[in-house]
């Protein structure tokens, strides 16, 4: 599930990028952008290079500018990947960041987003940070979940999902490839045939292209792009309505209207 093209075209790591600041959250370090008094946020959960990746900022002030309180915590607390260090290569470093432990810190997270007053979160991962995702959809954490070209999941780990969901696969991909994509969604469909699942695979890109594409590559800043897209409708469709639902809900349950 990890190799070369999991993590091809690294970033240029820049604490600085972005139009939104750093704050301690949950915990942890995490570049933060929105609103002050945040209603909706959108949680967002890097790749193995972490929070500091130009393009996966640029997309949280994307997602910001849409009117959501978007977050993007320091899971890897300071260590993303680096194949500079040659004393750890991606299998060693996985073992001080296997997915599974970024969970707890996930958790963490969305209690201190609610603790601002935030009524939903949806929340997206991106290869590593997908698993996370996951485990908060399983738990209905989260209001509405995106994987984009994940790893490490299982068609095992997708059928207890409670959330609404979207897979944005990539059609080169060795670590997720189209059918694994494809099938994690047949195995939603089986197993909660009333859960809005939404499986997409993007033509002619490779494992990573929603944030590690090359500026100068038109096409693949378009394919980018229409991932992003994707994922704010997504967002809209089911967090933003979500809360009118609870609301309306909750109305309900009180004997008003």
């Amino acid at each position: 599930m990890s190799g070369p093209q999991c993590c091809s075209n690294p970033p240029t790591l820049n604490p600085s990028s972005g139009a939104g600041h750093v704050e301690k959250l949950g915990g942890l370090d995490a570049y933060v952008i929105g609103p002050s008094d945040p209603k909706l946020a959108i949680l967002l959960i890097s790749d193995v290079f972490g929070f500091e990746a130009p393009n996966l900022r640029k997309l949280a002030d994307k997602v910001a500018a849409a009117g959501y309180y978007v977050v993007v915590p320091d899971f890897l607390k300071g260590d993303p990947f680096s194949f500079e260090d040659a004393n750890r290569p991606l299998p060693v470093w996985l073992k001080d960041h296997a997915p599974d432990k970024s969970v707890e810190d996930a958790k963490q997270v969305v209690e201190a987003l609610k603790s601002k007053g935030v009524s939903a979160i949806g929340a997206a991962g991106f290869c590593w940070g997908a698993k996370a995702i996951v485990r908060l959809a399983k738990f209905e954490l989260i209001q509405a979940a995106v994987l984009l070209h994940p790893s490490f999941i299982t068609p095992d780990d997708v059928k207890d999902v409670n959330v609404p969901i979207s897979i944005l696969g990539a059609e080169i991909d060795q670590y997720c490839p189209p059918e694994l994509i494809q099938q994690f969604g047949q195995v939603l469909t089986a197993a909660k045939p009333g859960l809005d699942c939404h499986v997409k695979i993007f033509p002619k890109v490779s494992h990573g292209w929603s944030v590690r594409y090359v500026d100068e590559d038109a096409e693949a800043v378009k394919a980018a792009e229409e991932a992003h897209q994707n994922l704010l409708e997504w967002f809209a469709k089911h967090v933003n309505c979500g809360v009118y639902l609870r609301l309306l809900r909750s109305t309900r349950d009180n004997g008003e209207g």
